[in-house]
């Protein structure tokens, strides 16, 4: 049978590089190579086990039919209890909807906000899937580059500087996806005003906000007319249980809510039910000890990233990556990322995936690795880069 015609959206999203260099890492591993893998988004820690526990009591118990669209009652007041306890953000439980990880509300988010003809300002570099949705929504992404400048994060200048008639939202991450800073409060809350006087839609992703290492942690969702994303993957350590949630306006969440019913029913009860165990204090303490553990991480990496070469003119603030311009060992990071697999076992991700701003001049590394293996990563560029 000959391939179907196809909607054109789907040969204007891209793939994730990434996948392509952890298929490779994979297939290396399976020979008895070594590699280190310093590419995926992705914390090495198990699931807290009160977390798996409460998750097998669900299923054990029968919570396996589907909860309500926007999520279960108890979840979404915890979620907004979190909200206020973690960052004295006041946030009505109605106005959290229960996702099936961040991904489902950011689609939820632009599926409200975006169509044809619509723009959605986003940094570049930045995470990849934002400018995929919009364009999955019919609208267009405008990737605004970013540098060390501006702290690699959209400012209210950039703002102005790309908005036009047809602007619809913007889309800030805080910290951000591949580099790791944030956006100071002050700023934010220029942006805040800016495009609530212009009716402009203000969308925040703050997956990462509660590993931040360095300034305070501020939440947006405390403002009633600010999208806010968050997930339980990345502090909460529960990537694979795809469960994340948006903060809404009042007046968005019953379109939200129908659009969540058709996109996809409901989060994975099971999944709402572990969650429910994240937020209790010894937990919550099994996971700073975490935060505090990759922060070590970070200080450790970071210079001896800097010593080898690589150029970090801004310090991360939060996160676990360290975005680094390696143009002075070649002007291809693809190239680059391929090389270090193959002749080092040290998997990276290629600026390629997350915009087009000096992308081939920069890598991704995660520091998603025990401070050991980091070291031994360490020393494996050093050969690499003297070879």
């Amino acid at each position: 049978m000959k391939p179907l015609p196809t909607a054109a959206r789907a040969g204007d999203i891209a793939p994730f590089h990434v996948m392509d260099i952890l298929a490779r890492a994979k297939a290396l591993e399976s020979t008895g190579r070594d590699v280190i893998h310093l590419e995926i988004g992705e914390p090495d820690f198990a699931t807290p086990e009160p977390i798996v526990e409460a998750g097998i009591r669900a299923l054990r118990d029968g919570h396996t039919h589907y909860t309500s669209a926007l999520g279960l009652p108890k979840l979404r007041e915890a979620i907004a209890a979190f909200h206020a306890s973690r960052w004295q953000a006041q946030v009505a439980p109605n106005r959290v909807i229960v996702t099936p990880g961040a991904s489902g509300a950011l689609l939820l988010a632009l599926g409200l906000l975006t169509g044809p003809g619509d723009e959605v300002l986003m940094a570049d570099p930045g995470y990849p899937c934002n400018r995929h949705f919009a364009r999955f929504c019919e609208a267009r992404a405008v990737s605004v580059p970013v540098d060390a400048g501006s702290g690699f994060q959209l400012t209210l200048a950039l703002i102005e500087r790309h908005a036009t008639p047809a602007t619809r939202a913007v889309l800030l991450a805080t910290p951000s996806n591949p580099t790791g800073t944030t956006l100071p409060f002050e700023e934010l809350t220029r942006i805040r005003d800016w495009c609530d006087t212009r009716n402009i839609a203000l969308i925040v992703d703050e997956i990462y906000l509660a590993l931040t290492y360095d300034g305070g942690e501020h939440s947006a969702a405390g403002w009633d007319e600010v999208f806010v994303v968050n997930s339980f993957s990345k502090y909460f350590l529960m990537t694979g249980w795809r469960l994340g949630w948006l903060v809404a306006p009042a007046w968005a969440v019953p379109a939200l809510e129908r659009l969540a019913q058709n996109l996809f029913l409901a989060a994975p009860t099971p999944a709402q039910h572990a969650a429910l165990a994240a937020f209790e204090p010894d937990t919550l303490a099994m996971l700073e000890a975490r935060k505090s553990e990759l922060r070590q991480r970070r200080d450790y990496f970071l210079p001896v990233l800097r010593k080898l070469g690589f150029v970090i003119p801004t310090a991360p603030q939060g996160a676990f990556y360290l975005y680094a311009d390696c143009s002075r060992f070649g002007d291809d990071s693809h190239y680059l990322a391929n090389r270090l697999l193959d002749d080092a076992g040290i998997a990276t991700t290629p600026g390629i995936d997350f915009g087009t701003h000096q992308a081939r001049h920069h890598l991704r590394f995660a520091y998603t690795q025990p401070i050991a293996r980091l070291a031994e990563a360490t020393d494996r560029l050093f050969h690499f880069l003297q070879a």
